[in-house]
């Protein structure tokens, strides 16, 4: 027992002091190649079983023979050892190239494509990762494409829409100035029509920007849709006799919800305009709230007649309008962006799809605990 506790205390003394010297080895070249790093782990293995046993058998008094024996054997399988370690660092470091190439390709604006061919478990889940990256980052840039595209639609039309009441604004004035407005009362009353409605123009995209910077306040308190849908009916019943148009206001369940009702009154608001704009004379304007699985729908109905497949992504994007809606009094393409911007500040989402002579606008909303 005693021989036995004192070869494993040779045998630990000689491998410990070479695993102490492989440490420092590998902490002096931690900066360099998988493959040396390997190469050093295997050399300290063979190394260390071969302190051991020098120890063990300078401890023991082995004839020269049986040393040489041994040492010819540890020798072997260090060679055997060493040369694994680098085939096998060889093989690591082949792979890691190759995934990093794969890897610069989509930060240069490609996409990712793992490299073909087996590689180690931590690798290929790596490569997984990289690939998920590389879709986000799709997606990132395709979003910031989009917005670009729509900045950039937004300040043309903005100038457009600008353009045309500053110079109508400029010429009345001109003619009250030279005194050859031939009705000046007309002429006033329509320079005051066009300044509340380039006013309204600056209002909504002040209100654009607080959404997009999230700093839009809100003061959510309990109130029924019966009464905010009532209100927002009442708002635009003069508009709707203007042009003609029907509004209804059927199935209204008095539903609460926690919502800032100023707000929500321009959502309300913003889509009743829009889609009696939409609707031609005769035709009529719906709007319903309810209660469902998802929450409390809001949703208003016109006759527009529908908009094409293709334009229904955008519809609420900033700036975007349809073709026939690119003339006065249609806006400068805000108010439905202003519209998905309040409800997803209330944590709901607004939708729209075609129905049979037109589309359906709805607003989904967290329903107010009870």
């Amino acid at each position: 027992m005693w021989d036995t506790f004192l070869i494993a205390v040779y045998a630990f003394a000689g491998a410990a002091a070479t695993g102490l010297a492989g440490a420092a080895v590998l902490r002096l070249i931690r900066r360099r190649s998988l493959t040396a790093s390997l190469a050093v782990v295997a050399a300290v293995g063979v190394v260390a079983m071969l302190a051991g046993t020098l120890a063990v058998a300078w401890a023991m008094f082995l004839n020269s023979h049986d040393l040489t024996v041994v040492t010819t054997v540890v020798a072997m399988a260090a060679v055997v050892s060493m040369a694994t370690a680098l085939l096998l660092g060889r093989w690591v470091v082949a792979r890691s190239r190759e995934l990093a190439v794969a890897a610069r390709s989509f930060g240069d604006g490609g996409s990712f494509a793992a490299p073909d061919g087996p590689t180690t478990a931590e690798l290929h889940s790596l490569s997984r990762e990289l690939a998920a990256t590389s879709a986000r980052l799709a997606e990132s840039r395709e979003r910031e494409r989009a917005l670009e595209t729509s900045r950039r639609e937004l300040v043309a039309w903005i100038s457009h829409d600008l353009r045309t009441p500053l110079a109508g604004l400029r010429a009345m004035s001109e003619a009250l100035e030279d005194g050859v407005a031939t009705d000046p009362d007309r002429y006033l009353k329509q320079m005051r029509t066009e300044v509340e409605r380039l006013n309204d123009m600056v209002g909504d995209l002040f209100e654009l920007s607080r959404i997009h910077a999230g700093t839009l306040p809100l003061t959510p308190t309990r109130l029924s849709l019966y009464d905010l849908v009532g209100d927002a009916l009442a708002g635009a019943d003069p508009l709707a006799r203007e042009h003609g148009v029907r509004l209804v206001g059927g199935r209204i369940e008095q539903v609460p919800v926690e919502v800032d009702g100023k707000e929500m009154s321009r959502v309300l608001g913003n889509l009743l305009v829009n889609a009696i704009r939409r609707t031609p004379a005769d035709g009529t304007v719906a709007i319903a709230a309810e209660r469902t699985a998802e929450g409390v729908v809001l949703s208003v109905t016109d006759a527009c007649g529908g908009i094409p497949e293709e334009d229904l992504p955008r519809v609420f994007d900033t700036g975007w309008r349809g073709t026939h809606a690119r003339t006065p009094p249609a806006g400068a393409g805000l108010g439905l962006a202003i519209v998905r911007g309040i409800v997803e500040a209330h944590q709901g989402r607004a939708t729209v799809r075609n129905i049979p002579g037109g589309c359906r606008f709805e607003v989904v909303l967290p329903a107010a605990a009870s």
